[in-house]
Order: C-alpha cells, then structure tokens, then sequence
C-alpha cells in the first residue's frame, strides 16, 4: 500500500485521509466489500452539508454526550468503517466514560473480527488506553434480528441503557430501540431510516464527531440534557441546510 502522499494544503485533504485510511483498513481484511460504497454515500451528504459540523448536529453531538454521561451503563459500538476512522478517538471516549466498546459489525466472519481486534489493540498499546473491548465472542443476541449481524454480548449491548452506534444500519438500529434503549446514531443522511428510528441523530462526519465529543468532555462544565431535543426537528435541519445550499451554493 502506498504512503499518503496528498498536501495539506489540498482543499479536500480531510476526504483523502479518510479515503486513505479506508484502503489500509480494506488492505489489512478489516472492512466488508461494501465498505467503500457506503463511506462514498456519506462523502456526497457532507459535501451537501459543506463538510462541517451545523450548529444542529453540535447540538445533537452535546445531547448524545450528556446521555453518555448520565447513563447507567453506556456502550459504543465500532464497526470496520468507524474502527479505521476513529478507533482511536472512540476508544478514549469510552475510557473517559468509564465504559467498554464492542465490535459489531454488519457482515460478520471471523477473520474480520480478528482484523479489527488487532488494529484496536494496537491502537491501545500505542496510546496507553484501557478501555476493554467486547464483541470478539459474542453469548447473545439482539431481538428480532437473524443472522451473524444480531450477534452481541450480554455484558455490553444487551446490558446497556444508552448505546452509541455510529453508522449503523436501519433495522438493528430500530431493534435496539424496541430494546428501550436510548440510542444514537451518527449519520450523514438524515433522511436514512437509521437517522430516522435512533432517538439522537448526529448529522456529521464520525472523525468530527469524535473530535467535539472529546473537547466537550475536556471543559471544565459537561453538556447537559436537553429534555426538549426532538430528532425529528433536528433531522429537518440538517436537510434545510441541504436545501439552503442547493439554492444558494457558497
């Protein structure tokens, strides 16, 4: 694989890392043949966003933070995608929550999971993280769900009150919420049926997501709840902006 060669000073050269990122990650047998073609559709959302969090995705980004942080027992799921793109950020997240992550991922084979076990270790052996990592011999199994995709740990998913799944797809995302639980979904469409079924929706690039998560749990006051959020207003804003630029391209 080669080196990433791109300038910094090239316009798009967030999008490149990422696309790089994406192509050692498939090299290294982490992601599923799907994997580019589903970060190519969140690519064409940004670019309809302007490439930058909205001020209804913080937002959302400071709610889905605030319910981290008040729940009993929250977890944050890392699939092959999210695992190349943010492995790392994810990771310290959940150590500064004092809770573990699990891989669950879509297309499930063992080698896939071994892949990514690897590249997350590595990743806390480098930078010191402690936080324990689940999915790798998954004892249960979500409701309603068929297949190697339901497969998860009682300790994690199934025991949690408010679980963090970024780019996840549709139908788990709506059986985690018949669960009870209070789910968040980080999404670039927000007229995905993901976007649609979570409880809190991030309209917003996962690596940004990470990054302002990270700076809100370093100030010295926490986000709070908002108990008056509604997704589905949050979710018309984002295709407002869509539509703004559409009309008035800047």
């Amino acid at each position: 694989m080669k080196e990433f060669t791109a300038d910094i000073s090239h316009p798009r050269y967030n999008s490149l890392l990422s696309r790089h990122k994406l192509e050692l990650a498939a090299a290294n047998g982490m992601l599923a043949d799907s994997a580019m073609i589903a970060h190519g559709r969140g690519e064409a959302f940004d670019y309809l966003l302007g490439e930058k969090t909205s001020p209804n995705a913080m937002s959302a980004t400071e709610n889905a933070l605030a319910h981290l942080m008040a729940a009993k027992q929250p977890i944050i799921t890392i699939n092959g995608n999210t695992a190349a793109l943010a492995g790392k950020e994810l990771m310290e997240i959940a150590q500064a929550l004092g809770c573990p992550v699990e891989l669950n991922i879509f297309y499930r084979t063992e080698e896939r999971i071994a892949a990514l076990m690897a590249h997350l270790e590595s990743i806390k052996l480098e930078h010191g993280i402690s936080t324990p990592i689940l999915g790798q011999n998954p004892d249960s199994k979500i409701p309603s769900l068929e297949g190697p995709r339901a497969r998860c740990c009682k300790d994690g998913i199934i025991s949690s009150d408010v679980i963090m799944v970024p780019l996840e797809d549709g139908d788990r995302c709506e059986a985690l919420v018949k669960m009870g639980k209070t789910v968040i979904v980080v999404d670039l469409n927000p007229m995905s049926r993901s976007a649609r079924m979570a409880s809190i929706t991030i309209v917003d690039e996962i690596s940004r997501v990470a990054t302002n998560m990270m700076h809100l749990i370093n100030q010295e006051n926490p986000p709070e709840i908002d108990i008056d959020f509604v997704n589905n207003k949050n979710l018309q804003d984002s295709v407002n902006i869509i539509a703004a630029r559409y009309q008035s391209p800047t």
